[in-house]
């Protein structure tokens, strides 16, 4: 990062950055990278600061530990869930008031991991050990999804008597067949890294979590190399084509690249070209 201090601090994060790649890891491995109250609350300060940085380029989230995350930690978050999303010493007395508080609780929660799909970068998780509940929400989120083949993945909700609120439901037919969706949120039940990518949830599957993180550093460095001006228009014109007929899409790009498309990037891809060499993009 340019300036890692301004960073917002946190317990269960850290970040590396390193050849325009920041890397966000869950450092909670004692818990498993449970979400707590503070994952909540910390994890939309640290997307915002690193979509505002412009030496960073692709963003990695990945997991310290044995487990990418098991979701939420009830041993925290029960009581306030009990108590209607507050803590119980001023919890509301009233039905509704108790109802209001779960909603805003909820509402944000969604906030934390919408701050990771809002991000103009690319965001490539890599995921290996558990990845429950909270986790299914977090890596819909994301636009690369990759993970060790003995990744053990469920929508875990279900079992614990709740319905999935903070993106998994919204997210995650638009990824995988609505059918499947329908049985993996019905039953809850567990689903490897390699059934995950079989039904198209997944890009790629490795051995192990070394080969996971070489593969996403890889990859994330790949993307960076390229003009981050292409890359994060890329990106935009995916998003706003959800919902558009292709004939909206394709005046969406046209007017995106009327903007955009003449860069100091653009001409020193064709200088690169005409000489033989690796581009330096500096997006602009």
């Amino acid at each position: 990062m340019s300036d890692q201090t301004s960073l917002p601090t946190s317990d269960v994060f850290t970040v590396d950055v390193a050849d325009h790649v920041a890397t966000v890891w869950l450092d909670r491995p004692d818990k498993m990278n449970a979400f707590g109250l503070d994952a909540w609350n910390d994890l939309p300060p640290i997307m915002e600061a690193l979509s505002a940085d412009t030496e960073v380029r692709v963003v990695v989230i990945a997991a310290k530990g044995k487990a990418f995350t098991v979701g939420i930690d009830l041993m925290a978050f029960g009581p306030a869930l009990m108590a209607g999303g507050v803590d119980p010493a001023s919890a509301p007395t009233s039905e509704v008031g108790r109802r209001m508080a779960t909603y805003e609780m909820v509402k944000r929660m969604q906030r934390t991991f919408t701050s990771i799909a809002d991000c103009p970068k690319p965001v490539i998780v890599a995921v290996h050990g558990y990845c429950l509940g909270a986790g299914i929400d977090l890596i819909t989120a994301c636009d690369i999804r990759l993970a060790t083949s003995d990744a053990v993945l469920s929508v875990r909700e279900t079992k614990i008597a709740m319905v999935a609120d903070v993106g998994t439901m919204q997210r995650l037919p638009k990824i995988v067949d609505p059918g499947r969706v329908a049985e993996l949120v019905y039953t809850g039940a567990d689903f490897s890294g390699d059934e995950a990518h079989a039904m198209g949830l997944l890009n790629h599957v490795y051995a192990d979590r070394e080969a996971l993180l070489e593969a996403a550093t890889t990859m994330a460095r790949q993307i960076a190399a390229n003009s981050p001006l292409a890359v994060q228009g890329a990106k935009a014109v995916l998003r706003a084509g959800e919902g558009r007929s292709i004939e909206e899409s394709l005046d969406y790009v046209a007017v995106w690249n009327a903007a955009f498309l003449h860069s100091n990037d653009l001409m020193e891809a064709i200088a690169a070209f005409v000489e033989k060499r690796d581009p330096k993009f500096g997006g602009d």
